[in-house]
């Protein structure tokens, strides 16, 4: 049994060029594997974005090396302590954009972005009365755990969110805005195009949440909830002076922290579920899901038709007759 302390997730990002972003990927690839890394890397010519895992050693080597390429030097790694992998594989690819927000006029972080304020900062600046705070991540992410008080954008991914700005700029304008996101990285960009649009006073919370959280002196605090990350652990906590449930089981209402998606793969919608609301909706968001001859919670129990209906039955449905 490993302990706590035999493994480590790093997440990271660096806006910086990069002249052959596919060259660059199929070496770092291999580099990675060489390692025994598993994660999730994107590079970009604009920079790269990753999480990977490994044990103390393994991660160390990678931190050592990167700190070794003078694009990577000043490089700030978060690292989190694990009890085991934080991914199935390693994944190392190109993409046009480390975030994607598809602008016509793109955001260099380096020329436009958001005042840097550390958790302190970030956290003395969320108290003043003319000042809101805008979530920058994804719905899913923010009905998990958020800020004590921000606004939550009906949004389903970042690139809907400047459209998702202009279309409520009624809740923000006149008022300084400061803006935070899971490591950073979004915000970079997003409070950029902030600044961009006109509004005058916009702060970024430097790190990001898993910044927040490990910060002395804040520790967490007006944190409610968790925070969702893209691996496998699925939430981290953030506050370490108090834990308020914000999530609420899609189901009966009840907290909830628990994500799970959707049985139907073609819907694989994501949603907060308890282990008995799991087994009692066969892990179906809808009717139309629970029956779908592809439902891969009927596969994985390997449930008959009786069981089906009969389950339908308790919950009052009726069995959807397939063609």
């Amino acid at each position: 049994m490993n302990n706590t302390t035999d493994y480590q997730v790093l997440l990271y990002y660096n806006y910086v060029h990069i002249d052959d972003p596919e060259e660059f990927a199929a070496e770092h690839l291999q580099f990675c594997k060489d390692l025994e890394l598993k994660g999730r890397v994107l590079v970009a010519e604009e920079g790269i974005n990753g999480t990977v895992s490994g044990t103390i050693e393994q991660t160390e080597k990678y931190m050592e090396a990167m700190h070794n390429d003078p694009r990577f030097a000043e490089m700030l790694f978060k690292i989190d302590k694990h009890d085991g992998h934080a991914f199935k594989k390693m994944h190392v690819r190109p993409r046009p954009e480390l975030v994607t927000l598809r602008l016509e006029d793109d955001i260099d972080p380096h020329e436009t972005t958001g005042n840097y304020l550390t958790p302190k900062e970030f956290f003395e600046a969320m108290q003043d009365e003319d000042t809101i705070v805008l979530d920058a991540r994804n719905d899913y992410e923010y009905d998990l755990g958020h800020f004590r008080g921000a606004i939550r954008p009906d949004i389903e991914t970042f690139r809907e969110l400047p459209d998702w700005v202009e279309e409520n700029k009624h809740l923000i304008e006149g008022k300084r805005v400061l803006t935070y996101c899971t490591g950073g990285i979004r915000c970079e960009k997003f409070s950029g195009w902030l600044v961009k649009e006109g509004f005058e006073e916009v702060g970024q919370l430097h790190g990001g949440i898993v910044t927040y959280g490990k910060d002395p002196e804040v520790q967490g605090e007006l944190w409610d909830g968790q925070c969702y990350v893209f691996d496998e652990r699925i939430s981290v906590p953030v506050n370490r002076k108090e834990h308020v449930i914000v999530g609420v089981d899609y189901f009966d209402g009840q907290p909830c922290e628990r994500y799970v998606n959707c049985a139907n793969p073609e819907c694989n919608k994501q949603i907060l579920c308890s282990e008995e609301n799991e087994h009692k909706y066969m892990r179906g968001c809808t009717h139309e899901c629970r029956v779908s001859p592809r439902n891969m919670y009927v596969k994985e129990h390997d449930l008959s038709q009786e069981e089906i209906q009969h389950r339908l039955e308790l919950l009052g449905e009726n069995l959807k007759q397939e063609a």
